[in-house]
């Protein structure tokens, strides 16, 4: 298994590995979404292969301050295997390379499942207000 950056030929299997993970995929998931997230932080979107086949990808995103994680999945049938934990510490040992010191991320209220997960990975629970609005 090896980690490589996310390329528009990825598309596909990652919004499916997406949806079969059970992410909602969202109006900004798009080729063109994809496309401008790429050109601002790459090496923070990655994925995950095994025998050439993409297993696990993360969107990770880095705002000057804080780092976000964003669409973690796992194929379902490498769920339990330790690839999201893999996955996460891969992902901040880049965040640490480029001096984030803190990430964040955000997780449906009735996921319980994927919250066990990241309480595992040492991530703790505040309670915020969360808020968005499309434009």
């Amino acid at each position: 298994m090896n980690f490589r950056e996310f390329t528009l030929n990825d598309f596909d299997s990652v919004i499916n590995l997406w949806k079969k993970a059970g992410l909602i995929i969202s109006r900004s998931d798009t080729l063109e979404g994809l496309k401008k997230k790429i050109k601002r932080d790459p090496q923070l979107f990655f994925v995950m292969e095994k025998d050439s086949f993409i297993i696990g990808v993360v969107m990770g995103s880095y705002d000057g301050r804080r780092g976000w994680i964003n669409h973690l999945a796992v194929d379902p049938e490498y769920q339990g295997m330790k690839i999201g934990q893999e996955i996460i510490k891969e992902l901040e040992m880049r965040f640490k390379k480029i001096g984030c010191e803190k990430i964040n991320l955000l997780i449906e209220r009735n996921n319980e499942e994927v919250q066990e997960f990241y309480e595992k990975q040492g991530f703790k629970k505040d309670e915020l207000l969360f808020m968005e609005k499309w434009i």
